[in-house]
């Protein structure tokens, strides 16, 4: 069950000059706060390594609020920054940290902690809080990803995380959780009676996941050459996709019953053999227009560092058995996408057939970026006479969720998380054995790339990828859906 029976009235954000900090997450809790869905006691104390003062520290909150919120909502800011504060800290002594539990103040009444750094300073930060005694009572915290770069390091940063915190107050973050439409596909699933009868093998021809990226390297080179396209995209945001797809209905929604079956997908995923993964690298290209270069040249030397992973995958269970889950995602790709094509099976027989009329297997599409949406294909009859027969015609019955529900906020995926993670609820969150689960399926993986001689392919930025990762589906007679 969730640990609801505390709001924390204390909010540490370590990290907080960061650009993830400057981006999202202040941006998200000066949204919360004008909205007025934080506590009105909630105070917020940044830290970083730089060297500032509490002024300082609300002058660069300011200046990244003003970027990165829309004009209508900059006369938002002033009352957020009365809630801010700043220490100083250099993670990675012990030093300092009492001068941190100082500045926090009295915790009695629940502290949440964000740590947004490096995962390389979560254990020294873990011991500098245990040392503070910032750990104790009614604490939580939250992790950034990425946890680990395997399954061995992900359980280093686990076992130190989990001396200083139980599982029930630990938060491990995956920002897609908090989009709408992600939390959209178990509405659609689990409160509606249309799609759950039919949401398995005998109707379900195969499921589509894509996560199309136009950008390169930006500034995460020495984080991207290290992990990829596997483990930056698929290990974390695609396969909890997977799993939220897959799952069989929880008995609640909350967070023991939602993530108990997650992990048994998880769990279930077969090994994917050499045959079923294209690997890939972007060369010089254009996006929109503008001619961009390729990956070596970015990063300023030759990498074998895929940027494209396309990959067959399978849930071994009596719903899944036979559907193949086909996962896709890079960067410098034609168009930004997060999508999820859910692709029904044909009719078993069509009355029409001797009418001239063909008919098409129906299709669900869950766009989650850059627009959200919910995209159901259905044949209908096209409207006139025709001497030869019926004409039909595939047609959409769509959701376009800002024009459904206009007048509401889209608001940052943080927005939703930050509010949980200082409210105590964890079903958004991911729980140690998801993780672990993850990374086994992924170095296994990486152990067939590696005992195979696996290269990346290269592809032309703009395009969608090696022509062999349109293979991969298509000896399926499967077609990527690129609309």
């Amino acid at each position: 069950m969730p640990d609801t029976s505390f709001t924390a009235d204390r909010l540490l954000l370590f990290g907080a000059t960061g650009d993830l900090a400057q981006r999202m997450l202040l941006p998200s809790l000066c949204a919360l706060n004008a909205d007025q869905l934080l506590a009105p006691d909630l105070k917020i104390i940044g830290t970083a390594r730089s060297k500032m003062g509490d002024d300082e520290f609300r002058a660069l909150a300011r200046d990244a609020l003003t970027k990165h919120l829309s004009a209508e909502r900059q006369g938002e800011i002033a009352a957020f920054l009365e809630r801010l504060s700043y220490q100083s800290l250099d993670a990675t002594t012990l030093e300092g940290y009492e001068e941190l539990a100082g500045k926090v103040g009295d915790r009695s009444d629940g502290l949440a902690i964000f740590l947004s750094t490096a995962p390389s300073l979560f254990e020294a930060t873990i011991k500098g809080l245990r040392h503070a005694g910032l750990t104790q009572g009614k604490v939580r915290i939250g992790l950034e990803k990425p946890l680990g770069t395997d399954l061995a390091s992900s359980r280093e940063i686990n076992d130190a995380v989990a001396a200083a915190f139980p599982e029930e107050r630990i938060y491990r973050i995956d920002h897609y959780l908090g989009k709408e439409t992600v939390q959209n596909l178990l509405a659609l699933r689990f409160a509606n009676i249309l799609f759950e009868p039919i949401w398995n093998a005998r109707y379900i021809d195969h499921v589509q996941i894509t996560v199309a990226e136009t950008v390169g390297l930006e500034d995460r080179v020495a984080y991207y050459n290290d992990a990829g396209a596997l483990r930056d995209m698929v290990q974390n945001h695609m396969l909890q996709l997977l799993a939220l797809v897959a799952m069989e209905p929880p008995t609640s929604f909350d967070a023991t019953a939602v993530r108990d079956e997650k992990v048994k997908v998880l769990r279930a995923l077969r090994p994917v053999a050499e045959g079923e993964v294209v690997t890939g690298q972007y060369r010089a290209g254009a996006i929109n227009g503008e001619a961009v270069p390729g990956y070596d040249e970015e990063l300023g030397k030759e990498s074998d560092t895929e940027t494209f992973v396309a990959l067959k995958a399978g849930v071994g269970n009596w719903r899944w058995n036979g559907v193949p889950f086909y996962l896709r995602t890079g960067k410098r790709l034609p168009e930004r996408a997060t999508q999820i094509v859910v692709q029904f099976r044909s009719i078993p027989f069509s009355i029409f057939a001797g009418r001239g009329a063909r008919t098409q297997p129906n299709r669900l599409v869950i766009g989650i970026q850059p627009e959200e949406n919910i995209q159901l294909s259905l044949m209908a009859k096209q409207p006139g006479l025709d001497r030869e027969g019926i004409r039909l015609r595939s047609v959409p019955l769509d959701i376009a969720m800002p024009h459904a529900f206009s007048g509401t906020r889209r608001r940052i995926a943080y927005e939703r998380l930050l509010l949980d993670l200082v409210e105590g609820d964890q079903t958004l969150f991911v729980r140690r054995d998801e993780v672990e689960a993850q990374w086994d399926w992924i170095d296994r993986i990486r152990a067939m790339w590696s005992d195979s001689g696996l290269r990346p392919r290269t592809y032309t930025a703009g395009s969608w990828g090696p022509s062999a990762a349109i293979a991969l589906a298509e000896r399926d007679g499967v077609s990527w859906h690129d609309e």
